[in-house]
């Protein structure tokens, strides 16, 4: 609560994060349930439920230990400690920690696997090179000319 004698809480209350030039990370948290879409050009952390895709292009996705995710995963990199079940393609790194539980194929040029997580699928290495589109639609077209559809 901001009162008079306290003039200087209100120019106190912009992150620091923001002030520094650092990028923000959107959160979703436990209690929430997505169907659908989530799409976005940001850093993304969540510990949610979520059903469908979750694509943020060039960003960075963080699925928490309490995420449950039953989605196709597109972003430059995944960190991983929640449960995922449906494919991961992450340009940069995929990330996944002791913690986690993935079910679906992944795709990317670095991967990072602790002892004690689940994994059950596929993994594709590519190199460097190779970038994942910022959508979706993007890299399934990539895939499809890939497979000379």
């Amino acid at each position: 609560m901001q009162t008079n004698k306290d003039p200087q809480q209100g120019q106190s209350a912009t992150p620091i994060a923001l002030t520094l030039g650092a990028r923000a990370t959107s959160y979703l948290g436990p209690t929430l349930q997505i169907k659908g879409e989530i799409t976005g050009n940001e850093d993304l952390k969540l510990d949610s439920r979520v059903e469908g895709l979750v694509s943020i292009g060039g960003f960075r996705l963080t699925v928490g230990p309490n995420a449950h995710l039953t989605a196709d995963i597109v972003a430059r990199e995944a960190m991983i400690s929640g449960e995922v079940i449906g494919d991961i393609s992450a340009c940069d790194r995929i990330e996944i920690m002791k913690s986690a539980s993935i079910i679906g194929d992944l795709n990317t040029c670095k991967i990072t696997i602790e002892e004690g997580a689940y994994f059950k699928g596929g993994v594709e290495v590519a190199s460097q090179n190779a970038r994942v589109g910022t959508d979706l639609d993007s890299l399934l077209r990539g895939a499809n000319k890939a497979e000379g559809k």
